[in-house]
């Protein structure tokens, strides 16, 4: 494997992908001798958080893809430019971004529906059979992109999970430091900070989903 898009959602825990999970992915990758590319949806982000109060801030808009320049170091692509057989696989961090910016599953629920462009990006990979990663609530998103039926986790909490059985995909409980994988999608999955208590926590999850990731031919 020589080269892993990954979609970020913005830039906080709150409104965007979340810091750690993101930042811990792409250090996993870079560890492993994996190159990646940052791409993420050019679009403005549901709200803005204040990540200090928990407050949304009325007045304030930001942008999806400017926001997730801060995580990529500039680094990064509009979704839009993603073309699916450049790369070997896709990983998706979670924070309340996948669930707000990248879907509409924070609102709608199992009735949600993906960003076009993710929804685009993402299913190729899938019917390219590529392998895909996706973590703490990103797994919302991979229940829109895979057929009914597909095996994944946001970890143990019942209403997140029976929302995503209700969209046609089978929840597996899963604990922080495990992954699901759906062999025949190549598709793992891991809780992250659905579960994690600290930053180490989620690393373990996370650094064996890109392991698990790299182990698919």
């Amino acid at each position: 494997m020589n080269k892993v898009a990954v979609i970020l959602s913005g830039c906080g825990v709150f409104d965007g992908a979340e810091i750690h999970e993101s930042v811990l992915t792409l250090l996993a990758l870079s560890q492993r001798g994996i190159a990646y590319q940052c791409f993420a949806p050019d679009m403005p982000q549901l709200h803005v958080v204040n990540h200090l109060t928990g407050d949304v801030m009325e007045a304030e808009q930001r942008n999806v893809l400017v926001e997730s320049a801060r995580i990529a170091r500039g680094e990064v692509l509009p979704v839009s430019a993603l073309v699916a057989s450049d790369y070997d696989a896709l990983l998706v961090p979670g924070g309340f971004g996948a669930a707000k910016n990248l879907s509409d599953f924070a609102l709608a629920g199992a009735d949600c529906q993906v960003q076009a462009e993710v929804l685009r990006g993402c299913r190729e990979f899938a019917e390219l059979g590529k392998p895909a990663g996706y973590m703490c609530i990103a797994p919302a998103v991979a229940a829109r992109v895979y057929p009914e039926g597909v095996r994944l986790t946001i970890g143990n909490d019942k209403g997140t999970a029976d929302a995503i059985r209700a969209m046609g995909a089978e929840h597996v409980d899963c604990d922080v430091e495990n992954v699901v994988v759906d062999e025949g999608h190549k598709l793992v999955t891991t809780p992250a900070y659905m579960l994690a208590n600290n930053i180490a926590e989620a690393a373990q999850g996370i650094s064996k989903l890109v392991d698990t990731l790299l182990s698919f031919r």
